[in-house]
């Protein structure tokens, strides 16, 4: 079934997202500033391609440690994005939910492009991961709360 969803959702408009956010993340690679969120750009353009059967997650909790994109760095980061793009390319998301949500065929597009919507605010910090590994999260949480 996900191999389904995904296949119609690259066919019906999932590719042009994707490149869309390739496009932006070579653009932002062009710049030096840009970097951090360019690594943002190719990561949601990952998960435009293929979301179904992918979730996006906080890469401090997924692989149980801090790195660059996660700490102070990572928040003044999201900050900046948030104020110059992220607003916006949730808005857009946003309705074009709403445009599939008005016939059941569409509510699973829907769905992910809420989810597209969410990573678009603050993407910095994040990670694509396979639905089926998200039950390694709690234990890695459980195991760095031990330590």
């Amino acid at each position: 079934m996900i191999f389904i969803l995904n296949l119609l959702w690259f066919i019906f408009g999932g590719w042009l997202a994707g490149l869309l956010w390739l496009l932006a993340g070579v653009i932002m690679a062009c710049t030096i500033v840009g970097l951090p969120w360019a690594r943002a750009c190719f990561m949601i353009a990952r998960y435009s391609f293929w979301p179904y059967g992918y979730d996006i997650v906080a890469r401090d909790a997924y692989y149980g440690r801090d790195d660059m994109g996660t700490g102070t760095l990572g928040t003044i980061g999201n900050i900046i994005w948030f104020v110059f793009a992220g607003w916006w390319l949730a808005l857009s998301h946003i309705s074009l939910a709403i445009g599939l949500a008005c016939s059941i065929i569409g509510i699973p597009f829907a769905w992910a492009h809420v989810k597209l919507a969410i990573a678009s605010l603050f993407p910095i910090g994040k990670t694509v991961v396979p639905v089926d590994h998200l039950h390694i999260l709690p234990k890695q949480l459980t195991q760095n709360q031990r330590a």
